[in-house]
């Protein structure tokens, strides 16, 4: 018999693909379970449907991340931090911090897609990554300036 997996199944096959299995299978745990319905020629097309939705979903959103990218891009953020006389922070400039900055200029990036390749501890210009999308990466240029600097 040949089902439309709704969920991932182990050994078997990830949600929608179609498979085929034995009847009994199908019958007392698959489709009871809720992890398969039956491959008939209307559920075929529905799922058919349903992937090219999906399909264009994530092109739109692909699309979208991109053009966040190039705004991004052009941006150099400016984070304040606490620093002593030599240069050297007191403490260190984290995603969190990255993010803040972003989101003062209108760009809601979550912390945890932001990576620093090391710790932030001094002044001056850094550069961070910023995962978008599945494939989509931006670098997030920043400079680190003492906080109050000019008073």
């Amino acid at each position: 018999m040949k089902v439309i997996l709704r969920k991932d199944v182990a050994a078997l096959g990830d949600a929608g693909d179609v498979v085929a299995v034995k009847n009994g299978y199908a019958n007392n745990y698959l489709i009871p379970q809720g992890m398969a319905i039956r491959a008939t020629e209307g559920t075929l097309k529905a799922l058919e449907t349903e992937k090219k939705q999906q399909a264009k979903k994530i092109e739109l959103q692909r699309k979208n991340a991109r053009d966040l990218a190039q705004k991004i891009e052009q941006m150099t953020l400016k984070v304040s931090a606490r620093a002593g006389e030599s240069g050297k922070l007191f403490g260190t400039v984290t995603s969190a911090d990255i993010a803040e900055a972003l989101k003062a200029l209108g760009v809601d990036i979550d912390r945890r897609k932001i990576t620093l390749e090391a710790p932030v501890k001094a002044l001056g210009k850094y550069e961070a990554e910023a995962k978008l999308f599945m494939d989509v990466t931006v670098k997030v240029n920043f400079e680190v300036e003492a906080e109050g600097a000019g008073s």
